[in-house]
């Protein structure tokens, strides 16, 4: 289960996508300059996902919250 420290940068790391997808690049004269690296920070969401990160900390963690019931006939 994900800590509270990697929840916080999990949802820095969404706002660091958001912030690379609406303007990844600009240029000043001739020069091209590259806010940070799209590749680099989907490696870190996806990293910390698996291991555990959630935006709402109420979620459930895990594959789901199906059980399995028996039924047994006691006669």
């Amino acid at each position: 289960m994900a800590n509270a420290i990697q929840n916080e940068r999990l949802k820095m790391y969404l706002e660091a996508e958001r912030a690379v997808l609406t303007g990844q690049s600009y240029t000043i004269g001739n020069m091209t300059l590259t806010r940070a690296n799209l590749s680099s920070i989907r490696a870190a969401i996806d990293s910390l996902i698996a291991g555990g990160a959630v935006l709402d900390e109420n979620a459930p963690v895990g594959r789901g919250m199906s059980k399995r019931v028996v039924f047994v006939d006691g006669r």
